[in-house]
């Protein structure tokens, strides 16, 4: 196999132009040559498994009139190609990618150079993935509620059935992809995102009886992997206390200023990087919500600021910590971070479940 290498998801592709090599490989004619190989890096070697065989990668080399030079394996093409003086596009791919595709990552590059008569002039082309990913996976609440549901993914260019039990990423063209759930004969849109090239989008489908929406997303440096809860049965735009929004979209709202939020009072002692969901509590400035009441992790709570005044007087857990559980619903701003969460200050109004 020639030469292959990988970082962070990359390969590099070194194509050699005519232009000042050593001119004892020049041919004595009008025409240059193209010589190609991968440059030798260093590759970790727990990204080794992750390489696709460059030998298998489709090369294709057009003249500016549109005439191929070269189409084929690179494992297959020659270590020079002679072409007339002018300018080339080179073309890297690692697989035909027209449809979607389970487990079908495509790496690739593009580069327009020019062909001199005599002597070599190297170019690298970075090869890097040119379509999206989507991964599913089903919690427990969504399995129980939505067991005969006939989930699939759909794009401009196709779409995929997406099984409970499917454990494969399935690529798409960058673009937009739905995820639809099909329950008795009905269809509807879940979810809806704009995927660039690189992006892989992981989503939790998850179901709760409380009809609250969560959403967190978490990025990584290698590909853009993008992890993402849905929780069917969402609703809410936050105008009014009947509209309110879940904990989870609220965290990903700020900044906003006059929203309604809906969640239940799991605990409060804030600090910047503790939370108490245990009474006795000994701060009465501040609380926590969760889209359910059972919720014992920081970071998926919404905090909130309790000003001096009629809201801290009713909602403190110091003088009431009856209501650790209490459904709530709180009308302020919603903020970046508050004590390192996502918070909401400037409570005007609120409301608790009878």
């Amino acid at each position: 196999m020639k030469t292959s290498l990988s970082v962070c998801g990359a390969f590099v592709l070194a194509v050699l132009l005519p232009q000042a090599c050593d001119m004892k490989e020049t041919p004595l004619s009008e025409k240059g040559f193209i010589r190609l190989n991968f440059a030798p890096l260093p590759v970790p070697a727990a990204a080794l498994s992750a390489i696709p065989d460059t030998d298998s990668f489709i090369l294709d080399i057009r003249a500016s009139d549109g005439k191929s030079v070269y189409h084929g394996r690179y494992g297959d093409a020659p270590d020079s190609l002679f072409a007339a003086p002018g300018d080339y596009a080179v073309s890297v791919r690692s697989i035909d990618f027209e449809a979607p595709g389970f487990d079908a990552p495509q790496y690739g590059a593009d580069r327009l150079v020019s062909v001199v008569k005599g002597g070599c002039t190297g170019v690298e082309l970075v090869c890097t993935q040119l379509n999206a990913g989507v991964r599913l996976y089903f919690d427990v609440l969504f399995r129980y509620e939505y067991p005969d549901a006939d989930i699939f993914l759909e794009s401009a260019s196709g779409s995929l059935m997406y099984g409970l039990d499917e454990r494969r990423t399935a690529y798409f063209k960058p673009g937009v992809v739905n995820v639809k759930m099909r329950v008795d004969g009905s269809t509807k849109t879940l979810v809806s995102r704009t995927l660039e090239a690189r992006q892989m989008l992981s989503l939790t489908l998850s179901a709760s009886g409380e009809e609250l929406e969560g959403l967190t997303i978490l990025l990584d440096t290698t590909r853009e992997w993008i992890a993402e809860t849905y929780t069917v049965g969402g609703r809410g735009g936050g105008s009014d206390y009947t509209d309110a929004i879940g904990v989870a979209e609220a965290r990903l709202s700020a900044p906003a200023e006059d929203v309604w939020v809906c969640g239940y009072i799991v605990g409060g002692d804030l600090s910047s990087g503790k939370c108490s969901f245990e009474p006795p509590f000994s701060s009465a400035t501040n609380l926590v919500l969760a889209a359910k009441s059972s919720c014992k992790s920081r970071d998926l709570c919404l905090s909130v600021q309790l000003a001096k005044g009629d809201v801290r007087d009713a909602l403190n857990l110091v003088d009431h910590p009856d209501l650790l559980g209490s459904k709530v619903w709180l009308k302020g701003d919603l903020v970046a971070s508050y004590y390192g969460l996502p918070g909401l200050q400037a409570i005007s109004d609120f409301k608790l479940q009878d």
